[in-house]
């Protein structure tokens, strides 16, 4: 298997199956072999039957049910239930033209342990996004590069790609289960001495966001300083 797509899915009957039908049809085109993985995240809604569904019509689709604890939660088990040598993470509302994937992959997006998307990136854009929402990923991103002496630019953006043989040990140690995990796991890589690319994406705006504007980015900023200390008492092995 080349290629494993984890789509982390939380009560998102109004579009997984939009986003589903399109990117199958995109690697229906593909010379590689792929699978899709639905990591759902306890979902109440009918998420899981439109996923079910569409695997009676399409074997590359997988739906790994959960009970509900957060997006890294899922997206830790859709990684450790794939078996694809690239493992790429994909939000539910595919903000991203999957075409655009091939930019992840070698050759095109060459041969980096860890490849992300970025909306700050040369030729990144950013599409139909509130300008307070702007800032507020901002100011996030800010306090990353304060706590972590980081530089990347893009930390949260949801399309992410994992050569899963060097990145496997990482995931090992992730623990934070909401939407900070991916802030844990570049911190991770980078300690580790993993090579860490970014690549400049169009991103597209969804008003139907999982995350609550001033609640999740509360609860991000109290999970940095949770991942800065067990990392000081050596809790990270």
């Amino acid at each position: 298997m080349f290629l494993s797509i984890i789509i982390p899915a939380y009560n998102e009957s109004e579009r997984i199956q939009t986003t589903l039908l399109g990117i199958t049809k995109y690697l229906d085109s593909c010379n590689f072999q792929c699978e899709i993985i639905v990591s759902d995240d306890g979902s109440t809604d009918d998420t899981s039957a439109i996923v079910t569904q569409l695997i009676e019509t399409n074997s590359m689709i997988r739906l790994l049910k959960l009970e509900h604890k957060g997006k890294g939660w899922a997206v830790r088990n859709g990684l450790a239930n794939a078996t694809g040598t690239y493992r790429f993470i994909c939000d539910a509302d595919l903000s991203m033209p999957i075409e655009q994937i091939e930019r992840f992959l070698p050759p095109e997006g060459g041969f980096s342990d860890i490849t992300i998307g970025s909306r700050e990136a040369p030729n990144a854009r950013r599409i139909g996004e509130p300008t307070i929402r702007h800032i507020m990923g901002r100011i996030y991103n800010n306090i990353i590069r304060v706590m972590f002496r980081n530089s990347i630019s893009d930390t949260q953006c949801g399309f992410k790609c994992f050569k899963w043989e060097k990145v496997e040990p990482i995931f090992r140690n992730q623990s934070i289960n909401g939407f900070a995990f991916d802030m844990e796991v570049l911190f991770l890589a980078q300690k580790s001495g993993l090579t860490i690319n970014e690549v400049g994406i169009d991103w597209h705006y969804n008003h139907l966001s999982k995350v609550r504007p001033i609640i999740d980015p509360l609860l991000m900023t109290w999970d940095l300083f949770k991942i800065r200390w067990r990392y000081l008492t050596g809790k990270y092995n």
